[in-house]
């Protein structure tokens, strides 16, 4: 029950004694911390649909100008950058379709070079190594020489006149004899280390004979093919190839191992498909047997002119002077065949292949490469040489022959059996 003594006191007490009335302590006429808190903010206070004043320029803040936008820049991938999709796979299949036409062209670009660079030089070498004449040159026999380091070639120029007719016999004064029988007997050596050497060998040099029933003879001997023996199996056996090979490894002790052999008729095709070669004789020649004529000093010889040049021996040294002009217009004719003008040039180029490979003799184990090997190693810094000479004797029954130096000789071929360079003290001018 209200206590009605303090009602009309203005305490606290009789705060709570009115109704609906709650109220704390604190400043009389101000609002407390309570109704703060619930009290609306004056914003909240402005009437609704009440003016709304514009503020004047003054209070308007400036506008900031725009700044230019940057070009954008296209977005670097990373490597964790995923691949965008479109859905329908349309980039990727022409991604797909660019790559395989730009394949596509560069294979055909490389299938086109392949046959304009490979295909003809390839026909042209299976056909000219197929026109080589190949015979039986290099046969094995009891006490042949291993193999050794190096490589030699063993180069004959026959006197075969094979291929020509008597017009052209008598043209180049070559005679009619039949058979055949070597003019030229050449070795190049290459060695493993250094350049190569041509050594001439004499063809008057007095040597074991390979052929049956024959003691030492000349070696131009074992080539002939009219000297013929029967062997211990009761076969006849005559000379050739296959037996000069065989007398020059047994007198040497060096191992052939190629072998190439020409005729005259190819000789002098071949001077005539170069175009000439340029020779120097220091004096003038004249020898009706060789069906030459000439004056002293350089000059460019045709087929049939050096063909006699190189026969003759109508000299004060015979058969030691036409050796050095042999090997005088082998290494003119290598200079002249490998020439950039000559190989480049499709009229002198094929006729010297077709006359090469038409008149050329090797060994049934030698192919056209093997040709090209000994043209490319005759072409620079060859030397040329001859097997030292001791004697020239004239012996019964089998004529003037020519011995070789025993020393110098054996020091040249000791050389030529390791693969060493020739030492200049075997040298023979």
């Amino acid at each position: 029950m209200a206590d009605r003594r303090n009602r009309g006191d203005a305490g606290s007490t009789g705060e709570h004694d009115r109704q609906g009335v709650f109220r704390r302590g604190g400043t009389p006429g101000g609002a407390d911390e309570f109704e703060k808190l619930y009290r609306s903010r004056e914003s909240e206070q402005r009437a609704v649909g009440g003016t709304r004043r514009l503020p004047s320029a003054d209070e308007v803040p400036p506008i900031r100008p725009e700044r230019p936008r940057r070009p954008e820049r296209p977005r670097r991938r990373t490597h964790h950058a995923g691949r965008e999709y479109d859905g329908t796979g349309t980039k990727r299949r022409a991604r797909e379709t660019r790559q395989r036409r730009l394949r596509n062209t560069v294979v055909t670009v490389l299938v086109v070079l392949l046959v304009i660079l490979v295909v003809p030089p390839a026909a042209l070498y299976f056909w000219a190594d197929s026109r080589l004449a190949r015979v039986e040159a290099l046969t094995d026999y009891e006490g042949r020489p291993d193999r050794q380091p190096g490589t030699t070639f063993m180069i004959v120029g026959s006197d075969s006149r094979e291929g020509m007719d008597e017009e052209q016999m008598r043209e180049l004064a070559t005679g009619s004899a039949e058979g055949r029988r070597t003019d030229t007997i050449m070795v190049l050596y290459i060695p493993d280390e250094g350049e190569p050497t041509i050594v001439s060998v004499p063809r008057d040099s007095y040597v074991p004979m390979a052929v049956p029933g024959y003691a030492d003879n000349k070696i131009n001997t074992a080539f002939a093919d009219t000297v013929c023996g029967t062997d211990e199996a009761g076969e006849e056996v005559c000379g050739g190839p296959a037996p000069l090979v065989e007398s020059f490894e047994r007198a040497s002790g060096v191992r052939i191992d190629h072998y190439a052999e020409i005729g005259m008729g190819g000789f002098v095709d071949i001077v005539d498909a170069v175009g000439g070669v340029e020779l120097c004789p220091e004096d003038a020649m004249a020898d009706p047997k060789a069906g030459l004529d000439i004056e002293a000093g350089c000059q460019t010889m045709d087929g049939g002119t050096a063909l006699g040049y190189v026969r003759t021996r109508a000299t004060p040294r015979a058969d030691l002077d036409r050796i050095a002009r042999q090997r005088e217009f082998f290494s003119a004719l290598v200079a002249e065949a490998s020439a950039p003008s000559t190989l480049f040039n499709p009229f002198q180029s094929l006729p010297l292949v077709t006359a090469g490979t038409d008149t050329f003799m090797v060994d049934e184990g030698d192919r056209l490469r093997h040709l090209g090997t000994m043209l490319l190693a005759m072409r620079g810094g060859t030397q040329t040489t001859a097997i030292p000479v001791g004697s020239t004797p004239t012996l019964d029954q089998v004529g003037s022959v020519v011995v070789w130096d025993e020393v110098r000789s054996e020091e040249m071929f000791s050389a030529m059996r390791e693969g060493e360079p020739i030492p200049e003290s075997a040298f023979e001018d």
